[in-house]
């Protein structure tokens, strides 16, 4: 099943619970799908550009929140923080930091990276192989402890 069909499923059950912060996220992730197919002039959406929306999508939440709490306006930051959990769901399984470690190590290893000059070589190979499994900042901080 594709994102389009599970997003249109979780629609239906969101309108039959009533959850308005589901309901809302949802039909934000449909808003962005049905722009990216017009875009594209393509009827299909590949699995790596759905991710990459996605996590697009759950970052503007995460900054929104960040936003509104600075201003403190506590019950839209707790509806932005809502918003991104129920968008989370449809991301792959994140990795844990011991696992990303893992896999950053192989990579810098494979690479043959020595230090922090190599970051953009590590990088390049880490943001493919890691897409959807953990963020890109987060990717790169922990690259940067390694090679340093």
């Amino acid at each position: 099943m594709n994102l389009e069909n599970k997003i249109m499923d979780a629609i239906k059950v969101a309108m039959k619970n009533k959850d308005k912060v589901a309901l809302e996220s949802l039909r934000a992730i449909k808003s962005q799908l049905l722009l990216l197919k017009t875009d594209g002039k393509t009827d299909q959406i590949a699995e790596e550009q759905e991710i990459a929306l996605l996590q697009r999508l759950v970052k503007q939440r995460k900054e929104a929140y960040e936003q509104f709490k600075a201003n403190n306006r506590e019950e839209l930051a707790q509806n932005e923080l809502a918003q991104s959990k129920v968008i989370e769901q449809f991301l792959p399984q994140q990795l844990t930091t011991d696992e990303l470690i893992s896999e950053l190590k192989k990579i810098i290893e494979e690479t043959g990276a020595k230090d922090i000059k190599d970051l953009g070589k590590v990088m390049g190979i880490a943001t493919k192989k890691l897409q959807g499994k953990a963020e890109g900042k987060v990717i790169s901080e922990n690259v940067k402890k390694l090679l340093s």
